[in-house]
């Protein structure tokens, strides 16, 4: 085992991150929920692609960070040049139809492991997930966890003390 993949799991037993991490199971459903999604970037294990299939504009205004934007349109197309097939892919749209109607279209493409994300962006920022765009600008102060997988362990560890321990 490396030094990184030791300190990883040194800093998860440390805040005391001990649950199951979220992972593939989650991609034999049709849709997954922002939350698990989340928590799988929380955790420092984000080995997944997150695809926006709304037209540029709009990917442009507000989009899941670190999302790829590919619309629907020249989605196949994009993705065979860019993707392995066996990479865990969401994506998401302007409606659960849409972000359903692309996970079709990729599975039908040969690609093995796609789900839609539930809600969209609308839901991803309901859950608090963070958003990146010209309307986000300057309206959202990115935490040190969006770079650092021990901080972003130490933030996941204290929201789930909160959410399990709610102050009376």
């Amino acid at each position: 085992m490396s030094t990184v993949e030791e300190g990883i799991l040194q800093a998860k037993d440390n805040i005391g991150l001990n649950e199951a991490v979220p992972g593939k199971q989650e991609m034999e459903k049709p849709m997954s929920s922002p939350q698990t999604i989340i928590e799988r970037l929380e955790w420092g294990e984000p080995g997944f692609t997150i695809i926006d299939v709304r037209d540029r504009e709009t990917f442009n205004e507000a989009h899941i960070q670190g999302a790829l934007p590919m619309p629907i349109a020249e989605l196949v197309e994009r993705a065979q040049a860019s993707i392995q097939p066996t990479r865990q892919i969401y994506v998401y749209g302007e409606s659960d139809e849409q972000s359903s109607q692309a996970a079709a279209q990729l599975r039908e493409a040969g690609f093995t492991e796609v789900a839609g994300i539930q809600g969209g962006l609308a839901t991803w920022r309901n859950v608090s997930g963070r958003v990146d765009g010209r309307s986000e600008q300057g309206e959202k102060v990115v935490s040190k966890g969006a770079y650092n997988v021990f901080d972003r362990l130490k933030e996941h560890g204290e929201k789930k003390s909160k959410h399990h321990n709610p102050v009376l």
